[in-house]
């Protein structure tokens, strides 16, 4: 019988000592059955060490590393540095998947061999319930947001092709301008029809933080980095105004046009 192909399952850890347990709780829980766990401690000042070698010895499945306080892009990237698995899955240290996940993930893979990107639906927990309403993805729809949590599997070999996570972007959006990294040049993107990711909300949650001064980083990175994909998208630049992009680059290039 052929051996299940490894999904390593990355997991940063800042200040997440209270969750951690069920985090990784619901790793173990999987129903796939070759998974290696890789925890990153990035720097974290609370007991979030101790709760991660106390959990090391409780699974030969997880492997432990710490870093000095560098991001949740260069943890995730560390990570999977030294993964072995063929497939890769971030995971927040305070938020949880459920047992099917990753089967049906790696399924999806066998089935479609052009899919890049594998997620599924997903709920909110914590401070808040219920499901989280995500936009069909498209790459035009990417070119000026995110769709796509996280958490979604992908191959550790397209990651090597992007060269990771971007560790400058240490305000967040990091896991967006990842999926543009990885999907500029094609391939397909397939969300499962089962809830199998659960965000945690809960005070100081990166998802709520964000604000003005990272945005216009984000816009003005994503436009230097991907301007190909982006012109190609939007007929110019993405703007602050995400939303509207499209609809002013398209005056402005009527304007220059009827001006020459």
């Amino acid at each position: 019988m052929k051996t299940a192909q490894k999904v390593s399952v990355i997991v940063p850890l800042y200040n997440h000592a209270p969750y951690l347990e069920e985090t990784i709780a619901s790793i173990v829980a999987s129903s796939y059955p070759n998974i290696e766990i890789v925890i990153i401690n990035d720097g974290s000042l609370d007991n979030s060490e101790e709760v991660a070698l106390k959990l090391k010895t409780k699974h030969e499945n997880i492997q432990y590393l710490y870093q000095e306080n560098k991001g949740p892009a260069a943890a995730r990237n560390n990570g999977i540095k030294i993964a072995s698995g063929e497939f890769i899955l971030p995971l927040d240290a305070d938020d949880l998947i459920s047992s099917d996940y990753i089967l049906n993930a790696v399924n999806a893979f066998h089935l479609n061999p052009n899919a890049k990107v594998v997620y599924c639906e997903a709920s909110f927990f914590g401070e808040r319930s219920g499901k989280w309403e995500l936009p069909t993805y498209s790459p035009k729809l990417l070119a000026r947001e995110n769709m796509i949590f996280c958490s979604a599997l992908y191959r550790k070999s397209d990651w090597e092709k992007t060269g990771g996570y971007d560790e400058h972007m240490t305000w967040g959006w990091e896991d967006w301008e990842f999926w543009i990294s990885l999907l500029e040049n094609g391939g397909e993107v397939v969300r499962l029809p089962i809830t199998g990711f659960y965000y945690r909300v809960r005070k100081g949650s990166r998802r709520k933080s964000t604000n003005r001064d990272a945005k216009r980083k984000t816009v003005e990175l994503i436009n230097l980095k991907h301007k190909g994909f982006i012109f190609q998208q939007l007929h110019g630049p993405l703007r602050i105004n995400r939303s509207w992009s499209s609809a002013i680059n398209r005056l402005e290039n009527l304007f220059k046009k009827n001006n020459k």
